[in-house]
């Protein structure tokens, strides 16, 4: 615990100036976080770093993060993506199956996870500091309620295959203290939405986070490891810290929480 507590202070130390400075160096440091996520995959899936196939993920990964990316002048974005897929499917021809159209798949969607994800965080720090803040917030409330309620009232299992210490009655605290906390939040700094408006995207994005965290839990189990990544002593990689969020600041764009 008190390593934990020493590496979320660091981790919040160097990340907040970038957050609140904004411009360029947040969106290089997102860059760098969202890399390191990818290369957590590749790792996981046990695919060299090296090699062409993650050489060419990383290159679009890295377009897909440019908020004002569409294309070139020549492609669209679909057109590039799907060129992507190409390359990577002949490259299974070129090393005999050494590289499989499973391992195609994988870095697709790995690509279009990270990249959205990370995407939509340069966005939310684009449209307001508050946003960022208050999907934050959420994140923190849910994992926070989540802890609580699901040690004095967890009874019911909520996915044991997956994650055995989550419980049912331990997801319906997360939600609501992740409400508690977004009303507070409105009444001292309101956005442009009824509360009733901000409560029910809360209680999505609460669910949509510990979806996230579902899934990447799904991914260690599947590949039998315990962390993502190591670079966070005692919380594991990039990915086991921006699992929520990943799917938290996509959702409320999608929504029209934040525009």
């Amino acid at each position: 615990m008190k390593q934990r507590t020493i590496t979320a202070f660091v981790a919040i130390l160097i990340l907040l100036p970038f957050v609140i400075y904004g411009g360029w160096p947040f969106v290089a440091f997102v860059y760098i976080l969202a890399t390191i996520g990818l290369a957590e995959l590749m790792k996981m899936h046990e695919i060299e770093l090296t090699s062409l196939p993650v050489v060419l993920a990383a290159g679009l990964l890295w377009l897909i993060l440019y908020p004002q990316w569409s294309g070139s002048a020549w492609m669209s974005q679909t057109e590039i993506i799907m060129l992507f897929v190409l390359l990577l499917l002949s490259y299974t021809v070129l090393v005999k199956n050494k590289f499989t159209f499973d391992d195609t798949g994988f870095i697709l969607l790995s690509v279009l996870y990270v990249g959205t994800g990370f995407l939509y965080l340069i966005k939310t720090q684009d449209a307001g500091l508050d946003y960022l803040l208050f999907a934050l917030f959420i994140i923190w409330a849910t994992d926070t309620g989540a802890y609580l309620f699901g040690k004095k009232f967890g009874k019911k299992k909520l996915w044991p295959q997956i994650s055995p210490n989550k419980t049912v009655e331990g997801a319906l605290g997360g939600v609501l203290l992740a409400c508690f906390i977004a009303a507070i939040f409105q009444l001292v700094h309101p956005f442009s939405f009824p509360m009733m408006v901000v409560i029910g995207a809360t209680v999505l994005a609460s669910i949509f986070g510990q979806i996230g965290d579902l899934v990447e839990s799904a991914f260690k189990r599947h590949y039998g490891v315990k962390d993502s990544g190591k670079l966070l002593p005692g919380h594991g990689g990039i990915l086991d810290r921006f699992d929520s969020l990943l799917f938290v600041l996509p959702l409320l764009h999608f929504i029209g929480f934040i525009q």
